[in-house]
């Protein structure tokens, strides 16, 4: 049967299909042509960009840290460039047979295993993590001819800090060590986060963390063309870094070893200022550390050792130690009564050696004479009754009122982290710090030991030298000051940070002379009398003894029957010369004793160094540091004849631009309820 074939209709269906076949084509050649448009042209910086990225690799440049220096140009914290040995894990295939391997050919140590160990758990794999530090020119070529071996593994020149003179100084400088998690996280957070690419380590402490960003640098970069392997192969544009500014600090190095030196082994603080700008001469803390130990990362063998030792060498006392002032709280309390009208300077009382009060005896010490009582004599001779029924009379909020713009139990503000308040005692203090009902009401027993510096009162040393800074000054205060300026590391121009403003607290000049003229009865008829005979300039000083634990009622204290973190601790406050003071500061010394034998001593040839020149020969160093000095023994040196230790230290010109070594340092310019017995 022939099939009769519909030719227009197969023409037609064909004809459709070729016109939807290049309507495909069309749509496709379209798409072609629209996604071409979109990446050349639509995309087009986008993509450049991307390609270059491939083609090429920022790399950052890490700046130098800037310097630190003491108020002479000597250096406190440097750096120094040194090879380490750096393990990326992600780049090795047997990461602990790789470091056996590499013990084979270089000394690596179980210190060496566990920081390393420690830092990958804290990074990431893909991260050079340093295996060694300061490697060896040798140690480098005998890594170099075995490099082959160890893939993902390499040799890094990095900068190191380094704290010439270790312990000296510590609580001050403070240290650098890596950024840890928490502060990544910040730092990502922040405005600063670009800055800080490729670097690892941060201040932690001291001056290194509250003048970071001075000290850190503006980071760098380089533009680095790389092969389909990722290895650089040529350098394309370089933005250098730049290095962080130097930190003048207004501390004399020198000074604060002296002071270190005369504490020895015992534990207490020292802070000295300059009374008419606030700048802070002597910033010490007893014991101390050594900061180079957390440049690395510091091990667990020396962070026991540290945290948990019982002197807590960690411990910044003069700014984070509180203690009750003892008898040194008296002049200011003399003060406080010709302010306020409760009492002139000629009123007198009888000092029977006691004080009754609430049919309770609060005594004084053993040696105090007593007697018909002024107000010059109770200061000279440290009168506990005086100041006892002084107390009673003003009153906690009084007291309280007039001792807040002083400074005590408050934030001074210098310029370095950490600093604590302490406890300037009131009733409104009482009812917010207990939480029972029975604990928060003020009873009049309570205040009776304020007055003679203890019960609740609990300073620290930078609020005492403060204080007394302000007696010295009449009545003028400034913030203590430890950053005297920063200088710009490639123009050498100087840059002084918030210039300090004085406070005048309105105190009446005649008030002040009076107890200015009763600290200086102290020192030459008084309880400091015997230290500072023979000095050749007039100061004015307090003796102050400060119970670290609370004596039972009816208890007479032993210090040779008790352990020797319970044994009173020995304070001085002083300034001089008295004409025109120069120096200002407040000591303690803890578990010392009498103000007078351990204290007072410090005070005084702190005071011929800055004032004279003078520093103590062996034989008086070895009195001061066992608490047996008086005056200086035999003849004092001249500070700038006494050699540094080591060698000496690196120090820079003005442009800050070279590092040469000195031998000897510039000279120094001329010029709880209780009723302790307080001397």
């Amino acid at each position: 049967m022939t099939v009769i074939r519909n030719v227009q209709l197969e023409l037609a269906r064909f004809r459709l299909r070729v016109l939807v076949a290049s309507l495909v084509v069309l749509l496709c050649f379209g798409l072609l042509a629209a996604r071409l448009i979109y990446l050349q042209v639509v995309r087009h910086e986008d993509l450049l960009a991307q390609a270059e990225n491939n083609r090429t690799a920022v790399v950052p440049i890490v700046p130098n840290r800037g310097l630190i220096l003491d108020r002479n140009g000597i250096v406190l914290a440097t750096n120094y460039s040194a090879y380490t040995l750096e393990i990326t894990p992600a780049k090795v295939p047997d990461l602990e047979q790789t470091i056996n391997d590499l013990s084979q050919l270089l000394e690596i140590t179980q210190r060496d295993r566990r920081h390393f160990k420690k830092l990958r758990e804290e990074g990431k794999n893909f991260e050079s993590i340093p295996l060694r530090s300061r490697l060896t020119d040798e140690e480098v070529a005998r890594f170099a001819a075995q490099r082959y071996r160890f893939p993902g593994v390499d040799i890094k020149a990095r900068l190191f800090r380094s704290y010439p003179y270790g312990e000296l100084a510590s609580h001050v400088i403070g240290y650098i060590g890596r950024i840890n998690s928490a502060e990544k996280e910040q730092l990502d957070e922040s405005d600063d986060a670009a800055n800080y690419r490729g670097t690892e380590y941060i201040g932690k402490l001291g001056v290194e963390q509250s003048l970071e960003q001075q000290l850190h640098g503006i980071t760098g970069v380089d533009s680095m063309e790389t092969s389909a392997g990722g290895r650089a192969t040529r350098r394309l544009t370089s933005q250098p870094s730049t290095p962080g500014n130097t930190v003048k600090l207004s501390i004399d190095i020198k000074l604060q070893k002296l002071i270190e030196d005369m504490f020895g082994e015992r534990r207490g603080a020292l802070v000295a200022l300059d009374p008419k700008t606030g700048e802070v001469l002597a910033f010490v803390s007893k014991p101390t550390f050594d900061p180079n130990l957390f440049v690395d990362g510091i091990d667990q063998e020396n962070w026991q050792l540290l945290n948990e030792s019982i002197d807590k060498p960690l411990l910044n006392r003069a700014l984070r130690g509180t203690y009750p002032p003892g008898s040194t709280y008296k002049p200011f309390m003399a003060l406080a009564a010709l302010t306020t009208g409760k009492r002139s300077a000629s009123m007198q009382m009888n000092d029977p050696g006691f004080f009754m009060f609430g049919g309770r005896r609060f005594g004084s010490p053993e040696n105090e004479r007593g007697g018909i009582m002024d107000m010059h004599r109770a200061i000279v001779e440290s009168s506990n009754a005086y100041f006892y029924s002084l107390a009673n009379e003003m009153g906690v909020d009084a007291m309280h009122d007039f001792m807040k713009p002083l400074g005590f139990g408050q934030i001074t503000g210098i310029d370095i982290h950490g600093e604590v308040r302490g406890v300037l005692p009131s009733q409104a203090w009482k009812r917010g710090y207990f939480k029972r009902p029975e604990q928060q009401k003020w009873y009049a027993g309570e205040t009776i030991s304020l007055g003679i510096g203890q019960g609740y009162n609990s300073f620290t040393m930078l609020q005492l030298a403060q204080a007394t800074a302000i007696l010295a000054n009449n009545g003028i205060k400034h913030k203590p000051q430890l950053v005297m300026a920063t200088q710009n590391a490639s123009s050498g121009i100087s840059q002084a940070l918030n210039p300090n403003t004085a406070e005048d607290l309105g105190l009446k000049p005649e008030h002040i002379e009076v107890v200015r003229k009763a600290m200086v009865g102290v020192t030459q008829e008084g309880t400091s009398a015997r230290v500072f005979a023979g000095a050749g300039y007039l100061s004015a000083g307090k003796t102050g003894t400060a119970q670290a634990v609370t004596m039972r009622k009816n208890e007479k204290y032993n210090a040779a029957r008790m352990e020797e973190h319970q044994r009173d601790h020995s304070l001085y406050i002083a300034f001089a010369p008295v004409e025109d003071p120069k120096i200002a500061l407040a000591v303690i010394v803890e578990n010392a004793g009498f103000g007078t034998t351990s204290a007072a001593p410090i005070a005084r040839r702190t005071f011929d160094y800055w004032l004279l020149g003078q520093y103590p020969n062996n034989q008086d160093l070895a009195l001061v540091r066992t608490g047996q000095a008086g005056a200086p023994v035999g003849q004092p040196l001249q500070a700038t004849a006494v050699p540094w230790p080591r060698g000496g230290l690196p120090q820079v010109n003005a442009a800050v631009e070279t590092v040469k070594p000195t031998a000897t340092p510039p000279t120094p310019p001329a010029s709880t309820a209780s009723q302790a017995a307080s001397l």
